[in-house]
């Protein structure tokens, strides 16, 4: 079979793979398709044809597995905030448990590796603390509306999430589950607003309108509830009358402010930012560690999971009262500082200067002295030089981005020799990579998932290594 581009085909799904596709076989060439789940019968089309695979997209679910279940969300099938919401959580967990074995023994060539059953989350759903939508000008329009002959009123004013590989194109949602249920009714408000009022959303093309994006902040430990209006031009009139409705609409809001973004850059943060009610923050918490969080600053998505991931990297640690730390890739420094009271000293290294600016404040405001942070690339600050000023740690722990540590700083790890060192990764395939240079000079002893980010493909692992005797 020629398996060619745009050919339909019957297929039974036997696995999934890593970002959360189906995956079947023809002839010994696995075909990836979104939206399955194992046992599924499905009806698909090639859209992708590689040298040793191809991707296909779903036409019809034929026959359902045994695990498939109805989607919650409405969006489900297109929506890319939730990708798994077909599959049982509990399944979710052993899949994600699957992809992590898979990479260990695949790419660091672990074969014996086990890692530890996933530590799940108790919410399933309306987990994140945080959500940004997008407004856009050219709403996605689903099969059924496009073969419907019908005029589509509202297709020029749409506020969701982004088609999965479509800048251009937003998804209008009409539910989400990903954040409690006032971000959605929020986020369907300023919609309306705009509707009402005729204000149009930011064309990424033109460069013109005025609505970019609502992102919405809740505390997980406090009542602070935030609202972020990131708009294209500063205009007072209609953040006051937006202003005054939400209030009245929604009296839980602790604070509002408008982020202007007036450049072409896609991001939902602004040039600058005014504040219309309120501190400009919200306030929540880690463990005894409480965190000032403005809207562009970044915190862990799923606070209540963030505890139990910190926990885990805390008991792997086994930080002595006179054990020096460093804490590479320390963001804000939220895990700095939750290791600070067992160390005699924490050393936090960062390359994003906003980052490092909100690690000292945060430190300042939980009255933690035993720490420090240290601004630059990795690469380019952890050398002799920071050993000499500081000292040889004891203790490291390493939370590196999604493209995993950069050669030097595994090179330097190599070289410190430390007793302990825990790797914290959001990227299995980047951290077995990583890993199997590390199992030169250290032992792997404990791989544990924990799951951030339920119905979704992503899974967090904390490692615990230990020099070699």
């Amino acid at each position: 079979m020629s398996l060619k581009k745009g050919e339909e085909l019957t297929l039974r799904i036997d696995s999934a793979a890593f970002k959360g596709k189906g995956v079947g076989r023809i002839d010994n060439i696995a075909i990836f398709v979104q939206n399955t789940t194992p046992g599924d019968l499905v009806k698909a089309r090639i859209i992708k044809k590689k040298k040793k695979y191809r991707e296909a997209k779903l036409l019809e679910v034929l026959e359902p597995g045994e695990k498939r279940i109805p989607p919650k969300c409405k969006h489900a099938d297109i929506c890319g905030g939730c990708s798994w919401q077909h599959i049982p959580y509990d399944y979710q967990l052993e899949i994600k448990r699957d992809q992590v074995t898979d990479h260990l023994q695949r790419i660091g060539g672990f074969k014996d590796l086990m890692p530890n059953p996933v530590i799940g989350s108790e919410q399933a759903f309306h987990y994140r603390n945080k959500m940004e939508y997008s407004f856009g000008d050219r709403r996605w329009l689903t099969e059924e509306e496009i073969n419907s002959g019908k005029e589509i009123k509202d297709k020029d004013v749409a506020v969701g999430l982004h088609v999965p590989g479509r800048f251009d194109r937003i998804l209008n949602l009409e539910e989400c589950y990903l954040q409690i249920p006032v971000s959605y009714q929020i986020m369907d408000f300023v919609r309306s607003f705009a509707l009402e009022n005729d204000i149009p959303p930011y064309n990424t093309i033109k460069h013109t309108g005025f609505f970019r994006n609502v992102a919405i902040r809740n505390s997980y430990h406090t009542d602070d509830l935030m609202v972020n209006i990131v708009t294209y031009r500063d205009n007072e009139s209609i953040m006051n009358d937006l202003k005054e409705k939400l209030l009245q609409s929604f009296p839980d809001i602790t604070t509002i402010v408008n982020n202007v973004n007036d450049t072409k850059s896609p991001v939902a943060t602004g040039r600058y930012e005014k504040i219309y009610y309120g501190p400009g923050f919200i306030r929540d918490s880690i463990g005894p560690y409480t965190f000032k969080i403005h809207s562009n600053a970044f915190f862990q998505t799923n606070t209540k999971q963030a505890e139990k991931l910190y926990d885990v990297a805390l008991n792997f640690a086994a930080i002595q009262p006179d054990d020096l730390v460093y804490d590479l890739y320390c963001g804000v420094g939220t895990l700095t500082l939750y290791t600070s009271s067992k160390a005699y000293k924490v050393v936090g290294i960062e390359v994003n200067d906003v980052a490092i600016e909100n690690a000292r404040f945060n430190a300042k405001e939980n009255e933690v002295s035993n720490v420090e942070f240290r601004l630059g690339d990795m690469k380019d600050v952890f050398k002799d030089e920071l050993i000499a000023e500081f000292g040889k740690p004891d203790v490291i722990i390493t939370d590196p981005p999604r493209s995993g540590m950069h050669p030097d700083v595994v090179e330097k790890l190599k070289d410190l020799r430390v007793s302990r060192l825990v790797y914290v990764s959001c990227n299995s395939s980047t951290m077995a990579r990583d890993l199997a240079e590390l199992a030169e000079i250290y032992d792997i002893n404990e791989v544990q998932p924990v799951d951030m980010f339920p119905q979704t493909y992503h899974i967090e692992n904390v490692v615990c290594l230990t020099l070699k005797k």
